[in-house]
């Protein structure tokens, strides 16, 4: 890579989640895309290789030694690909000629994260709604938002707020509202090794925080 390439890569750090509140933008260095990605990948792989060796694990088994790659190219091209903002949705908005102004929900939307504590998965749904206006967006990028997003360490106190603050911005409008149910693997299989409880949190913007029949009418319509 060259010199301005890198310094290209290295300023678009400053880019990521650039249009949320500092406090809502995911850590990342000034140096994040310094790297492509296929530079992340052997790098990644020859970390992970040497983890599994000091764990003991035969790295000339067949079943072994393409783990370290498949571990980087997970990382890089699946779990963590929200972190590279050129995978970041192009909301697009539709004029709203049939003058709908009712609620409308998406619900149970596949949710699939990474807690950045402890780099084990977090799986449940997200149910996102909105009030429109004079616009709105095809349903499709609403699950987009919430998959790039999640495709992060993450916690999920802040994917919640990103996924509102996203869809604020791009609706243009604060009337959204955001419930996240998830399972914890950090709390299932390692710690207290709870399997039944779930964690829900959710944000209301606009009316939807101030208008508690709607609220309900939201939590009715996703079956809370």
């Amino acid at each position: 890579m060259s010199a301005a390439t890198a310094a290209v890569d290295c300023s678009g750090a400053a880019a990521v989640d650039a249009q949320l509140a500092a406090d809502l933008r995911t850590p990342l260095r000034p140096d994040a895309f310094a790297l492509s990605d296929e530079a992340k990948i052997d790098a990644i792989a020859g970390h992970f290789r040497e983890i599994m060796h000091v764990l003991g694990l035969d790295l000339t088994d067949d079943s072994l030694n393409g783990t370290p790659r498949r571990v980087a190219k997970m990382y890089v091209q699946e779990w963590f690909r929200g972190l590279n903002p050129q995978h970041r949705p192009d909301v697009r908005l539709f004029e709203n000629r049939y003058q709908y102004q009712q609620m409308l929900v998406e619900r149970d939307i596949t949710l699939f994260s990474c807690c950045e504590h402890h780099f084990v998965p977090i799986i449940g749904k997200a149910h996102v709604a909105y009030l429109p206006g004079e616009h709105v967006v095809g349903l499709s990028k609403l699950n987009r938002v919430v998959q790039y997003y999640a495709r992060r360490p993450q916690v999920q106190e802040r994917l919640t707020r990103q996924i509102a603050e996203e869809l604020k911005n791009a609706l243009h409008t604060d009337n959204v509202a955001v419930l996240i149910e998830a399972d914890h693997l950090c709390v299932m299989s390692r710690g207290v090794n709870d399997t039944s409880s779930s964690t829900l949190t959710a944000e209301y913007g606009g009316v939807f925080g101030q208008d508690q029949a709607l609220r309900q009418e939201f939590l009715r319509l996703i079956g809370k």
